[in-house]
């Protein structure tokens, strides 16, 4: 038989922190499956809405950014970005053009279907995110999202190996 965390000599502080871990690792889990599988009704993956998401909220009106600042801001290999942009550009949702100020770097930007399918895909995942949440009254979501920005506070701090 296992032993309780508290029979295993763990501190209380640590149990919670455990616990929360496991709790935040779950949540994310059933958010994640949600968000990909309304994604998958537009036909999309997450990394194409993810960089459609981030055009979108580049500077307006041009909603462009370069394939290098793409791939820092979202945690993609520059190989992976390349891919999602190939994809992206095919299906007429993004195009590039040249960097007047730079000539060895190129502007991405959405078209005008990017611009539609970007909203599509924002109401998609939050279709998504409704649904995973579904019943929990707005109190609770409030005060979850409201700690879980107090605890990030103190953790985003830390330095990790």
């Amino acid at each position: 038989m296992v032993p309780r965390w508290t029979e295993a000599g763990l501190s209380p502080s640590l149990i919670a922190t455990l616990e929360l871990g496991k709790r935040m690792t779950r949540l994310h889990q059933q958010f994640d499956q949600a968000v990909k599988a309304e994604l998958a009704e537009l036909e999309l993956t997450y990394a194409e809405f993810d960089v459609l998401a981030a055009l979108s909220r580049a500077d307006p009106p041009t909603c462009r950014m370069r394939p290098s600042e793409l791939s820092k801001a979202l945690f993609l290999t520059s190989g992976g970005i390349s891919n999602v942009l190939q994809r992206l550009t095919a299906a007429g949702y993004v195009e590039r053009e040249a960097n007047q100020g730079d000539a060895r770097s190129r502007w991405v930007q959405l078209t005008d279907e990017g611009r539609r399918m970007a909203t599509a895909g924002l109401e998609a995942a939050g279709r998504g995110y409704a649904e995973v949440a579904g019943g929990v009254p707005e109190e609770t979501l409030r005060a979850a999202a409201d700690a879980l920005r107090e605890v990030m506070s103190h953790m985003g701090r830390r330095r990790f190996r």
